[in-house]
């Protein structure tokens, strides 16, 4: 009997009998991405073998590999586990976003929850979380709607004004802090599944783990 192939992340042998529906979501999302096996199996670091296994169920994905696949697919990790969410408004009024504050910050859900990309209306007071830099898996975008906006990404740093967006990966170091007394508004958008915004607002801290 051959010796299980290793990949990383892969902390299962057996067939996936405890998420039955995976398997053949796996396939459908990848023939829907109109992928071959080897293709996609090559841009989430996997083998086509292995992949092929996923896909009849005879291995269980790990979380690595359902991350690394939803990106390839263009999904979530949330529809690769077959889960269907109810038919949800597309518009959010205004009157309907409750101001919810976490370390300092208030923000406003402007998106639906459940999606693959989250939307939210941001206030940034003067002062607060000035010092905390992020690093953390996913994409951001800003956009300034008020105020001044110092953007540390790496080693440069960028200010801000109103009408400037900026858009960047997330696994850069990177520094939000308001320059004006009366704060930024932003407009924010960024793909972290699953996070709450107060994870988003409150770190992780760069030189801890993720």
């Amino acid at each position: 009997m051959n010796a299980p192939e290793n990949q990383p992340g892969d902390g299962a042998t057996g067939p996936a009998e405890s998420l039955p529906a995976v398997a053949p979501q796996l396939r459908a999302l990848r023939r829907r991405a109109a992928l071959t096996l080897e293709g996609a199996a090559r841009a989430a670091g996997l083998s086509a073998a292995h992949l092929s296994r996923l896909e009849t169920g005879q291995r269980q994905p790990s979380l690595p590999m359902l991350l690394a696949l939803a990106r390839v697919y263009g999904t979530t990790v949330g529809e690769l586990l077959g889960e269907r969410v109810p038919d949800r408004d597309a518009v959010v009024r205004a009157a309907d976003m409750e101001p919810t504050a976490a370390g300092g910050w208030t923000y406003w859900q402007a998106g639906v929850p459940g999606r693959g990309m989250q939307a939210l209306r941001v206030h940034v007071p003067y002062g607060s979380q000035g010092d905390i830099v992020r690093v953390h898996p996913g994409e951001e975008w800003l956009h300034v709607l008020k105020g001044r906006l110092r953007l540390r990404l790496g080693d440069t740093t960028h200010r801000l004004g109103p009408g400037d967006s900026a858009h960047f990966d997330s696994l850069t170091p990177h520094l939000l802090a308001a320059e004006d007394d009366g704060g930024a508004e932003l407009l924010f958008v960024h793909t972290l599944l699953q996070s709450p915004t107060a994870t988003l607002c409150l770190g992780p801290t760069f030189g801890e783990t993720s």
